[in-house]
């Protein structure tokens, strides 16, 4: 008897590891993530995510950050009786300054875009998720789907930013080819570091 109630007590502990290292992993995706790259980012059973998924809906149910499942996709979202407040915030966000971060970013998609999150972040060195999601807010990006990964998105500029920035075409904008070619190799020394350092992991 005590070793059956030592069991359940382990699977219940299990359970709850699970289902606050999912929470972490939408956390810190920020966006709508296939529930089988979850399982795979957790090292877990699609059924174990499944169950974590379920109970981290519940655990959520009265917080100001709820579970959104869609299809194959899950992610997490402001509670509806929050929408007022934070659609205040976004209309904040699409009218102020973009401010030095929210340039930054911009260029760095203008002129070697599309990009993933995590290669914006690499070229700016710091987590950019928030100023995506402005930029996106404002209509000045939008995210694409990823032909080499289909656990992320790419990040591109929108038909109508040329027109915000006063320009027919962004190969008007200033330095565009060279700047395009230094990002570019800044990305290639990215990823040849990132093969020799397996290589010699390998080894």
């Amino acid at each position: 008897m005590r070793c059956q109630k030592t069991a359940e007590q382990k699977n219940m502990h299990d359970t709850e590891k699970l289902e606050q290292l999912i929470e972490a992993i939408l956390f810190y995706r920020g966006e709508p993530v296939r529930t089988k790259d979850v399982a795979r980012a957790a090292h877990a059973s699609d059924d174990a995510v499944s169950d974590a998924l379920s109970r981290l809906g519940e655990t959520l149910h009265s917080r100001g950050i709820r579970l959104v499942r869609e299809g194959e996709f899950v992610a997490l979202a402001t509670a509806p009786e929050t929408k007022e407040t934070i659609e205040a915030m976004r209309r904040e966000e699409r009218e102020g300054p973009l401010g030095k971060a929210g340039l930054e970013t911009l260029a760095v998609i203008i002129y070697h875009g599309p990009l993933s999150r995590a290669e914006v972040e690499y070229i700016r060195g710091v987590n950019s998720s928030s100023i995506l999601r402005s930029l996106s807010m404002r209509g000045l990006i939008e995210k694409i789907d990823n032909p080499k990964d289909r656990r992320s998105f790419l990040y591109r500029v929108t038909p109508e930013l040329p027109a915000a920035l006063g320009v027919t075409s962004l190969a008007e904008l200033p330095n565009f080819t060279a700047v395009r070619e230094d990002i570019a190799a800044a990305l290639n020394d990215k990823e040849a570091g990132e093969v020799s350092a397996s290589h010699t992991h390998d080894e």
